[in-house]
């Protein structure tokens, strides 16, 4: 990377955190979900390709273990995370049903399910949303770009105007680490 291209990463970076307070009722409204869910004894789906993947780790890491303050662990699963379920549908059915599947034998009505796209058009994702609604659960969509197809398909959506994956994904784990901080705080 040459200085000029730094240079206007940090640009691009800094365009879209100007844009964050604008964000904050929204982040705010699906933490609000989050911690009704788990007062209610819900639990929290997550799960991405590839980055995303990580990012679900990551935010579910953040529930089960703690964010910044001691509190009793809060029950999250990446799906992502789960090898053998990944390639057993994945080699029976298609990568397009790996969290889908995963959603039908997992979420309960009273559960979130949560999925991370930086373009809003992974399959994968976008069936897992359909099998949410079927369910009756609440799907929230981190996505990026315009929100794709998976902002039709899911309840709520946080959605970062950019279609540079380093930008939306940089922007990715600011909200989770938002919605991470408000959840803990509701249980500290």
């Amino acid at each position: 990377m040459k200085k000029e291209e730094f240079l206007q990463s940090l640009n691009d970076l800094n365009i879209l955190i100007e844009k964050m307070p604008d964000f904050y009722k929204k982040i705010e409204a699906v933490s609000l979900k989050i911690i009704e869910s788990f007062n209610i004894g819900g639990k929290l789906l997550i799960f991405g390709n590839g980055g995303s993947a990580a990012d679900a780790q990551h935010m579910a890491a953040e529930f089960i273990n703690r964010f910044l303050k001691e509190r009793r662990p809060l029950p999250a699963i990446a799906l992502s995370a789960d090898t053998s379920n990944l390639t057993s549908i994945s080699n029976d059915y298609s990568f397009d049903d790996v969290f889908s599947k995963q959603v039908t034998a997992l979420a309960k009505t009273q559960d979130i399910v949560l999925g991370i796209s930086t373009s809003g058009n992974s399959k994968n994702v976008y069936n897992a949303m359909l099998s949410a609604d079927e369910i009756g659960c609440t799907s929230i969509g981190l996505l990026g770009g315009s929100g794709g197809n998976i902002a039709q398909a899911c309840s709520e959506s946080i959605i970062v105007p950019s279609y540079a994956t380093p930008r939306i994904q940089e922007m990715h784990i600011f909200i989770i680490h938002t919605i991470c901080q408000i959840v803990e705080d509701a249980f500290v």
